[in-house]
């Protein structure tokens, strides 16, 4: 079938492989160096405990079968260790059934991962994934040429991501429909990056640019996806640049990046080649049967399970970030329907004195990428995942957020923990775990020009009250 492939984009799969390669080594080095402290065998959702209540059908994985922590790092372990050979271009260098076979183990491997992540995984980018993942089993090697089906069906994900959230928007807060949500936006963020403090200072009418080439760039570009070259790719590079914005703006673990990666699904790769000055590549041998075959079921079945998130898109009750199945496959997608106005920072604290008074001294934990310390500036850490500091920004919202793990989280502060205190920035009790541990709610904000000068503090704080009173340990009973 000589429509099945379209050999011109072979330079934009290739893109759209090691990007996509080099992001699941991310979630599996992610995965590897958090997982005891949020959900190992003694850590705050422990996954033994999970499997126990929730069915194989609900959460399939290899975990459901058989659960250590041993195992778990060997298996996050070799999921970055196949990740890494992938981005590195071993799949292009094994037979096509083989390369299909590596992509086939990257989704399920971390499909594992994610269905027993619990509170931790509950983010739109592990769905984005693993959404991804599936369709570039199909997207074959250099084998072959790219299959306009499945290049379609990435362009159709992205579409989803950004009409999604989009309408979500459009819907939501009333901030988007009258351009002031970036008043907002960039201090309320969960997670701030380095150069957050700068676009929340930009004047209000720049702003209001934003919100609107927002708009632009998430309800009307991504239809030109689906348009002939080069309207196709112009859409595609109005979507990585808008997406290269948010990068600069703060911190979204993959999203941004996976978003980027996808969308070069859309770029034809025999001009990108000629604006790189690179040679075009040979015509590839025509696609065997079975290949074809597959393709053409896959392609059949995203077009059934499109009908959920389609259906939710139109709706008026538009839920975001959801998945309809267990396999996340075909997820619906969305982003900030709501803008926080201010931003409550949970800052926990410890101390080493037996007897709790007005006089007792109290010394603060430190978080990697949450804000604390005023004076401290927020670093960049996506594509990159922590994990329990974006579930922190979510307890200052509402303490019941916080209700699976916090508890289990300060327990774990109290008995000094090693892969607990791993997850921190700063422990003020190297020698030996506090006596007390509390949290108080702070409400931040972005210091003036003015104050930056004066202070050379990047943060303004306020204590609003009391998030958890001084607890201690329970003494063993006699």
């Amino acid at each position: 079938m000589e429509w099945f492939t379209v050999p011109g984009y072979w330079l934009s799969r290739l893109v759209v492989q090691r990007g996509l390669a080099g992001l699941y080594l991310v979630a599996f080095l992610a995965a590897a160096l958090q997982f005891r402290a949020l959900i190992g065998e003694r850590g705050m959702l422990p996954v033994p405990r999970f499997v126990r209540h929730v069915p194989f059908a609900r959460a399939p994985g290899v975990f459901q079968l058989h659960y250590s922590d041993r195992f778990f790092a060997a298996w996050a372990w070799t999921g970055a260790a196949l990740a890494a050979a992938v981005a590195a271009g071993a799949a292009d260098a094994v037979p096509l059934w083989a390369s299909m076979t590596m992509w086939a183990a990257l989704w399920a491997m971390y499909l594992s991962i994610v269905n027993v992540g619990q509170t931790w995984y509950g983010f739109g980018w592990e769905s984005l994934l693993l959404e991804a993942g599936f369709l570039a089993v199909f997207l074959g090697n250099a084998d072959t040429g790219p299959p306009v089906l499945v290049l379609w069906l990435m362009r159709w994900l992205v579409f989803r991501v950004e009409f999604g959230a989009g309408l979500i928007k459009m819907r939501g807060d009333p901030c988007w429909r009258d351009l002031t949500c970036l008043y907002y936006h960039h201090e309320t963020q969960p997670m701030p990056g380095p150069l957050s403090w700068f676009f929340h200072r930009l004047p209000r009418p720049l702003h209001r640019v934003e919100t609107g080439a927002n708009h632009v760039a998430q309800l009307v570009v991504p239809v030109a996806l689906f348009t002939p070259q080069p309207f196709a790719s112009l859409a595609a590079a109005v979507i990585v640049c808008t997406q290269l914005w948010l990068v600069a703006s703060g911190n979204f673990a993959w999203l941004n990046w996976l978003t980027i990666v996808l969308a070069f699904a859309a770029v034809d790769g025999d001009g990108m080649a000629d604006v790189l000055g690179l040679a075009r590549h040979a015509p590839a041998s025509a696609p065997p049967v079975w290949y074809e075959g597959l393709v053409i079921a896959a392609t059949a079945l995203v077009a059934v399970l499109s009908w959920w998130p389609v259906r939710n898109m139109l709706s008026r009750q538009q839920r975001m970030n959801m998945s309809f199945n267990a396999f996340h496959l075909v997820n619906t997608y969305g982003a900030f329907g709501s803008v926080n106005r201010r931003r409550y920072e949970v800052v926990v604290e410890g101390t080493t004195e037996e007897r709790i008074g007005p006089d007792t001294v109290w010394k603060e934990y430190g978080f990697k990428g949450k804000p604390g310390d005023p004076h401290r500036l927020s670093r960049q850490y996506a594509p990159y995942h922590l994990r329990l500091d974006w579930m922190m920004w979510f307890a200052g919202i509402s303490p019941a957020y916080a209700e699976p793990w916090f508890g289990p989280f300060v327990e774990r502060l109290l008995t000094g923990d090693p892969a607990t205190l791993r997850l921190l920035r700063h422990n003020p009790f190297p020698g030996a775990p506090p006596t007390h541990v509390r949290a108080r709610l702070y409400l931040y904000r972005f210091t003036t020009w003015e104050e930056r000068r004066e202070t050379g503090a990047w943060w303004h704080r306020t204590l609003r009250g009391e998030f958890l009173p001084a607890v201690a340990l329970r003494a063993p009973e006699t």
